[in-house]
């Protein structure tokens, strides 16, 4: 029997769609899935978040949620998985994909658009030499990563210590309005530059896929501080807002509320079956795009491949600035991502990357339990003092995590999370400098603030099946193919081979268009 499709793309995230358009373009026949059900969330609020927290007579529903969503996570890592307009992005993850865990914090997402429902926005190019001794000809990454970018939209092009290390502004709109917080950091920055090489330290706007100009029917940022529930301009990129432009190609399917368990491959073809309810699908190609964990499971499973491998993560760690001279300062409209970014050296192979936020749009109590105080005076504190504090986080190479993966009898996905034995000394070590160095600036790293995530909090995965020019089992080509697994291809975070400190969600997105790019070409000339 011909397969019903030419190519069937599991996932609906931005590796997904970013391979999706290559192949649309070339005439061929797309199946994309996702196991999104339905959306089921609350929705976001539509004014202003200052203005909403004090006129919103409705807000507990998108701040607590009708069935009590945000009390029901007291342990949850990251303010995103508590909130209600966000509920739908994370629910059944775990579950659904068979994935349990020990010391790791495994996320990921079912619903159409993936995680980019719910991330930080923050993006970076990698140089040619992070891709050394790859089969990859870095002017096609460059290429792929100028169409990525131009597509989704990016703001912060500025020159300034940080455009080279991000690569981007050649393809990005300007950069986002600062809050008076971080313009006070920047102008200390930019007094005292001259004391900041010499530590290791740059600073630098964020670059954010989130809009300051208008690009086709998403509008720009308004500022209006509800980054965090939801974005009605559509300014914060998602790649749900691609189905609606893929739809428009003819060869493209998108079905929703399709689990994939199992891939049996038949006559040359492969075929994805969803065991709920026995529906399959069969196509030439398959491309994995479910996220690294998931993409993860569904390969070992087809290999049937039980040695553990292991499993790349950003060891990562939050913190909080107060800027004495700033108490006082009223709450204002801003906008609530990255705003200022940093590249801190810690070792010859080890450098920090962050970023500082905001506190408007952010609930109070993430920031109550961190405070050494009763909740009661805890509160009174931080009423007088949030105004001039904002939040910051970390991120290190992947090189300094320590977790594996191991395909169980039963075909669940086991994570164990481990600490490095160099990971300790490094998280002290950046305390230290940055607690020195935003003194400079005029801020306080607040006591006891700085605080280490579990193994995963940092929700970057990577280099479970890593791209290799002479692939083993348990690896892939240059082309993501699986060794083992002929025509079946990993185009999310799985197969990239390393993970460095910054945000890796553009350079999957890249080299997934990369490889759809040339299986257009092929799967064309075999058509022909």
């Amino acid at each position: 029997m011909k397969p019903e499709f030419d190519v069937i793309i599991v996932g609906s995230g931005p590796a997904g769609t970013s391979a999706a358009y290559p192949l649309v373009k070339a005439g061929l026949k797309v199946l994309m899935v996702d196991a999104q059900a339905s959306s089921g969330s609350s929705e976001p609020p539509t004014r202003p978040f200052l203005n909403a927290r004090s006129n919103d007579a409705q807000q507990w529903k998108w701040m607590i949620g009708e069935n009590f969503h945000a009390l029901n996570q007291p342990d949850a890592v990251s303010p995103k998985l508590k909130t209600p307009t966000h509920a739908h992005v994370f629910e059944g993850f775990s579950a659904g994909n068979r994935i349990e865990t020990d010391n790791f914090i495994g996320i990921g997402s079912l619903a159409t658009g993936g995680l980019s429902n719910a991330w930080g926005c923050g993006v970076a190019t990698l140089g040619a030499s992070d891709f050394a001794g790859l089969p990859i000809d870095y002017s096609e990454m460059q290429a792929s990563y100028e169409t990525v970018a131009r597509r989704i939209g990016i703001s912060g092009r500025i020159d300034d210590d940080l455009s080279s290390y991000f690569g981007l502004d050649e393809w990005s709109q300007p950069p986002l309005p600062l809050d008076a917080l971080h313009q006070r950091l920047l102008d200390h920055y930019a007094r005292r530059r001259g004391a900041f090489p010499d530590l290791g330290f740059r600073l630098g706007r964020s670059r954010v896929a989130v809009l300051s100009q208008p690009l086709d029917e998403r509008k720009a940022c308004d500022l209006a501080g509800n980054c965090l529930w939801g974005c009605h301009n559509q300014a914060l990129y998602s790649a749900s807002q691609e189905l609606r432009k893929l739809k428009q190609y003819p060869g493209f399917q998108h079905v929703q509320d399709f689990l994939v368990d199992e891939l049996q491959k038949q006559d040359g073809s492969w075929t994805i079956i969803d065991h709920r309810s026995a529906r399959r699908w069969r196509g030439t190609r398959l491309l994995l795009a479910a996220g690294t964990l998931a993409s993860t499971r569904l390969a070992l499973k087809g290999l049937n491949h039980s040695a553990p491998i292991p499993l790349l993560s950003s060891p990562t760690a939050a913190f909080l600035l107060w800027l004495p001279k700033m108490l006082g300062t009223p709450r204002a409209p801003a906008f609530g991502l990255g705003q200022l970014s940093f590249a801190l050296a810690l070792t010859p192979s080890a450098t920090a990357f962050g970023s500082t936020f905001s506190t408007t749009g952010l609930p109070m109590t993430e920031f109550v339990s961190r405070i050494p105080l009763s909740k009661r005076y805890s509160i009174e504190l931080l009423k007088n003092l949030l105004s001039a504090c904002v939040v910051g986080n970390l991120f290190l190479p992947g090189h300094l995590s320590h977790n594996t993966v191991v395909l169980r009898p039963d075909g669940s996905l086991s994570i164990n999370g481990h600490e490095h034995p160099e990971l300790p000394g490094l998280m002290k070590a950046a305390e230290a400098k940055l607690r020195r160095i935003y003194w400079k600036m005029g801020a306080l790293l607040m006591p006891m603030s700085f605080t280490v995530g579990r193994p995963g909090a940092d929700i970057h995965y990577a280099g479970t099946l890593p791209m290799h020019s002479t692939p083993r089992i348990g690896q892939t080509d240059g082309l993501g193919e699986v060794a083992g697994l002929g025509g079946v291809h990993i185009v999310d975070g799985a197969c990239l081979p390393s993970l460095t400190e910054k945000s890796h969600t553009l350079t999957l997105m890249a080299n997934a268009d990369r490889i759809a790019r040339s299986l257009a070409i092929t799967i064309g000339n075999q058509k022909a």
